[in-house]
């Protein structure tokens, strides 16, 4: 085990220890899934990510992802933008309000759907509009005491990094930290993260900067932090269906040893637990366990677990129907020790970034793409 090193990270004068983030998963870290990660760990659980205009305009479902549970601190929220304007009016309204304590801004997301927009990990690459909208929601943020954030990519793809200038450009614009994706858009969730680009943007910058990428296990957090100097971590798909690595981290910086392998009983009481907070979020305990449906496999992974069992716990609308299922399993199954290291959630090819006509033509064209703004969240 690789020795710890105890960076000391803070967020507006509170301390993050262990130096962890949970990062922005669609669908994934609603209010359900944050309480659920914070009763194994300790760190900062960032929520889905919002839409800059939906939240402005009140968006039914953008103001139920903003909800957080009351001990809930710090309270973090990502806003996607790409028009300064709206990302000010965003940003003074969860100042205005006291909706969060945190604001994230995403600059690193490669669906297609944002970067066809100029938004997302395709933004960086127009400087002086990635300037504007960071100091916007600095100097929005900044009457309440809120601290921005900034969370991205190397770049659209390898003939395109942009991490290094943009890092500096959000540290001058006066963002708290920086985290990194080790990636580039076009390799979405494929290969593996380089690691390199996390060291060099640590080396390049005065504030801290955090690492993503690969982090399947705590072991991974440490090495990553002892190869890059990186002030923390950003962990997205190593959690799923594993909220009890937020346990392994803690135990992991605190110089600890132990791991969480949690039997099969031990595992299908987390998932209970899971369908429960799920349901009391929504509202409805039908709602909530379908909404459950998309962890089951993410659970069970590795486990001798059959096809008709797994697929019954995927179709199951009520908490009865899970306990029924999970009374035919053998509780006493051991802990599948060859998914340890292995990845988690999404993985998929490399392929070229959509852009908006011209994107790649004028680095200091700072004219928001018609139509950038999108009005739903959840994407």
């Amino acid at each position: 085990m690789t020795s710890p090193r105890k960076p000391n990270l803070a967020l507006g004068g509170l301390p993050v220890a262990p130096p962890v983030v949970l990062a922005p998963m669609a669908g994934i870290t609603n209010v359900a899934f944050r309480q659920l990660c914070r009763e194994h760990g300790a760190g900062v659980y960032v929520c889905e990510m919002v839409m800059t205009r939906a939240l402005v305009e009140r968006n039914e479902k953008t103001l139920r992802m903003v909800t957080f549970a009351g001990d809930e601190k710090p309270r973090s929220l990502q806003l996607y933008g790409v028009d300064p304007l709206t990302v000010r009016k965003a940003v003074e309204m969860i100042a205005g309000e006291d909706l969060a304590d945190h604001v994230d801004m995403n600059f690193g997301c490669p669906v297609p759907r944002v970067t066809r927009k100029g938004g997302g990990a395709a933004l960086p690459y127009k400087r002086k509009l990635f300037g504007q909208i960071v100091a916007a929601a600095v100097e929005a943020a900044r009457p309440a005491g809120i601290p921005v954030t900034v969370k991205m990519r190397i770049g659209i793809d390898d003939d395109h990094h942009t991490f290094l200038e943009a890092g500096r450009i959000a540290q001058d614009a006066g963002a708290a930290w920086v985290a990194l994706h080790g990636r580039t858009a076009a390799q979405r969730y494929s290969g593996e993260a380089d690691w390199t680009a996390i060291k060099a943007l640590k080396d390049e910058l005065e504030i801290p900067v955090l690492g993503n990428g690969d982090i399947w296990e705590a072991d991974d957090a440490l090495r990553m932090l002892d190869q890059t100097g990186a002030d923390g971590v950003v962990v997205g798909r190593g959690c799923l269906g594993r909220p009890w690595l937020f346990a392994d981290l803690a135990a992991a910086f605190e110089g600890r040893p132990e791991r969480r392998l949690p039997n099969l009983g031990e595992v299908t009481a987390t998932m209970r637990r899971h369908a429960e907070l799920l349901a009391g979020w929504l509202g409805s305990e039908h709602d909530g366990v379908v909404d459950f449906r998309k962890h089951v496999a993410w659970y069970l992974k590795g486990f001798p677990v059959g096809g008709e069992t797994r697929r019954a716990l995927a179709m199951a609308s009520s908490l009865a129907e899970l306990d029924t299922h999970f009374a035919r399993l053998d509780p006493a199954e051991p802990f599948p020790l060859d998914t340890l290291g292995k990845p988690r959630g999404r993985t998929n090819s490399p392929g070229k970034v959509t852009l908006p006509y011209g994107w790649l033509d004028d680095r200091d064209d700072d004219t928001v793409p018609a139509g950038a703004e999108m009005e739903d969240s959840g994407g």
